[in-house]
């Protein structure tokens, strides 16, 4: 006898149909083979099935049991083929009618016959969904997949409820979504002085142009950089979706949907742990986990080279792109890189109240830590020094709610015009409503040295955003002269200068 259910696996982030096939033929009595690329965990699924058949008083078959999980050249991971390799299984057996097999199924069984939770509930929810069938999920993962509204997701916590459930004779509606709790996120006005640094911040968030803060310890940059998610607009639900796939492939739920997302890896974290990878079917990593949102590198100066060079590809590609033997999956990291680090391995190099203790060599290698290339990826780039006493010890600033209202009505201006700011490409930048005097402050930048090709089309870009924060239509001089501070141009000619002197 034969019969077949669905499950699902995921490839990067994308949900595939997996044919969970069952077949009850001749041979060896009482035994259960699973083919279709399988791992440990999956393969060690028959021992889990025997066990919660027959606590749930089901009766295995006397004769041998093939279960195929096509596409068969697709690798299967983990221990979520337990329920629908059981509900195929006692269909093609006869214990159950056929039509408790047109579910799509997923969920690790206990030796008990409950059914815990696994990763993949989202992408469960999607394929039922296409399939315009009922999906079956452990208590522990149905919340995360709700948020597919097209879905019927049932809960059940048993492979004897799920049988029920499949076969329409008890319904196990889902959970209602429970509300997210609100995130404490920093608002801007606790954050005092550093009004060079504030613009910054609010140019990046409306351009999501990618920000460097160097300067001492205790200046700001790390609060700085977490008041960014908090002066964000929300994410629409096809963002939420996709933001919650990446996190669901990850097997990481997401509890608040709507709030763009901001990871924080330490310095010692790996270049799988950042990038994304693993043995087996690769998983996302924290710059995919930060998709939609920011990617934040505290103490950027501490990161091995190596993992710095490697984010350079996916920040202008938009996406991460890993090759296993047999597989190749792609992650969304469409993010808005923010750095803060030490301009040397003390942390007071210029400083003017401390002096800095280290010595040419170490500052030499610290600063070979960070390469050209990647500098050249920061729209932004400004020095954040100590603040002033006065302004410290002074009244609230700006709250970040006003700050937030001004970075929606640029994001409206750029979706007028049919795409964000940073995604705007040579053709775009050359047809900018620009005006002369503008356009010579950038030129002349140019033609000093100190901007790159790479660069010359950032610093349009970061002065079209200035432009809609100020609510122009044009780009003029003073947006101009702004982007090429804010670029830290500036800077870089007074060094330049220096070193020609």
């Amino acid at each position: 006898m034969f019969a077949v259910t669905n499950s699902v696996a995921l490839v990067g982030v994308e949900a595939r149909t997996v044919s969970v096939e069952a077949h009850v033929g001749g041979g060896e009595k009482g035994r259960l083979n699973v083919v279709g690329l399988p791992d440990t965990a999956v393969r060690e699924a028959k021992d889990r099935v025997l066990a919660a058949m027959a606590v749930s008083g089901y009766r295995f078959p006397p004769r041998s049991v093939t279960v195929n999980l096509a596409p068969a050249n697709l690798p299967k991971s983990g221990s979520a083929y337990d329920l629908p390799i059981a509900l195929a299984l006692l269909a093609a057996a006869g214990e159950i009618p056929a039509g408790a097999c047109e579910v799509v199924a997923l969920g690790e069984l206990a030796l008990d016959g409950s059914v815990r939770s696994t990763r993949g509930a989202l992408g469960a929810a999607i394929v039922a969904s296409d399939l315009g069938v009922p999906c079956l999920l452990p208590p522990g993962a149905a919340p995360e997949a709700c948020i597919v509204p097209s879905a019927n997701v049932q809960v059940v916590g048993s492979l004897a409820a799920a049988v029920s459930a499949a076969l329409g004779e008890a319904n196990f509606p889902a959970p209602p979504v429970p509300k997210p709790p609100q995130p404490d996120l920093p608002d801007m006005a606790e954050v005092r002085g550093q009004p060079l640094a504030k613009l910054a911040l609010e140019a990046a968030a409306a351009g999501g142009h990618h920000m460097l803060m160097t300067g001492p310890p205790g200046g700001g940059k790390t609060m700085l950089a977490k008041c960014l998610p908090g002066v964000l607009p929300e994410l629409g639900e096809k963002a939420a979706i996709e933001v919650a796939q990446v996190w669901s492939s990850a097997g990481r739920p997401r509890e608040c949907l709507t709030r763009p997302p901001i990871r924080a890896p330490h310095h010692t974290a790996t270049t799988a742990a950042v990038i994304g990878g693993g043995s087996g079917v690769p998983v996302p990593g924290e710059m995919s986990m930060a998709h939609r949102g920011v990617l934040f590198l505290d103490e950027l100066g501490e990161f091995p080279p190596h993992l710095l060079d490697a984010l350079r590809q996916p920040l202008e590609e938009g996406k991460v792109t890993i090759a296993r033997k047999g597989i190749s999956v792609t992650f969304p990291a469409s993010v808005q890189l923010v750095a803060a680090t030490n301009p040397c391995p003390c942390g007071f190099d210029g400083d003017h109240r401390q002096s800095c203790v280290c010595t040419d060599q170490a500052k030499q290698r610290y600063g070979r830590r960070l390469s050209g290339p990647l500098l050249d990826r920061f729209d932004i780039r400004v020095t954040v020094d100590r603040v002033d006493p006065d302004a410290l010890m002074g009244p609230p600033e700006e709250p970040s709610r006003r700050v937030a209202a001004r970075v929606s009505s640029a994001l409206e201006a750029q979706r007028r015009r049919g795409r964000r700011n940073r995604d705007l490409g040579r053709r775009e930048l050359d047809a900018l409503d620009i005006t002369d005097a503008a356009m010579r402050s950038v030129e002349g930048a140019l033609r000093y040295g100190t901007l790159t090709g790479r660069g010359f089309d950032k610093v349009r870009r970061l002065a079209r955003t200035l432009a809609d924060l100020a609510g122009s239509e044009k780009v003029e001089e003073r947006h101009a002269l702004q982007a090429l501070v804010l670029r830290g141009e500036s800077q870089d000619r007074n060094e330049k200068g220096r070193r020609d002197g």
